[in-house]
């Protein structure tokens, strides 16, 4: 993939999380719809906390948008969907819908701010199997 199709897709990627983030998310949190405190309350969190986590929410969304800080962004939200993760494993919802939805959100992060920053690749590069075993040795 070349350069500037990177930095687009990346960018699409980006997009797609943070909006999703937003609406679905910390809106509904802050915005006091009770649907949040609601979701909350069947997967065991007491009431009142809805407000706080979606400021949180939106404080790492913020630092995961904006260049500075997107490194320091990224790496709060992933221990914010991995919170979120263990409270879905602790209420025993479904594997694939709930449980894992936060690493699907979290491939979506990552992915788009790999494609979109070139340090983030030369730290983790995409290697074929073959290239990686030889470079090992016998």
């Amino acid at each position: 993939m070349n350069s500037r199709a990177a930095i687009w897709t990346g960018r699409g990627l980006t997009a797609l999380f943070a909006l999703f983030m937003a609406a679905a998310s910390i809106a509904p949190k802050l915005l006091g719809m009770p649907v949040a405190e609601e979701t909350l309350a069947m997967l065991g969190w007491p009431v009142g906390y809805a407000f706080s986590i979606g400021l949180i929410e939106l404080a790492c969304l913020v630092l995961y948008l904006a260049p500075q800080t997107r490194m320091l962004g990224a790496v709060l939200m992933t221990g914010l969907l991995g919170g979120a993760m263990a409270t879905q494993i602790r209420a025993g919802s479904p594997l694939f819908s709930h449980i894992l939805f936060s690493v699907y959100l979290g491939l979506f992060m990552w992915g788009g701010l790999w494609l979109r920053h070139a340090g983030l690749r030369a730290l983790f590069p995409l290697e074929r199997a073959g290239r990686a075993s030889e470079a090992a040795g016998p």
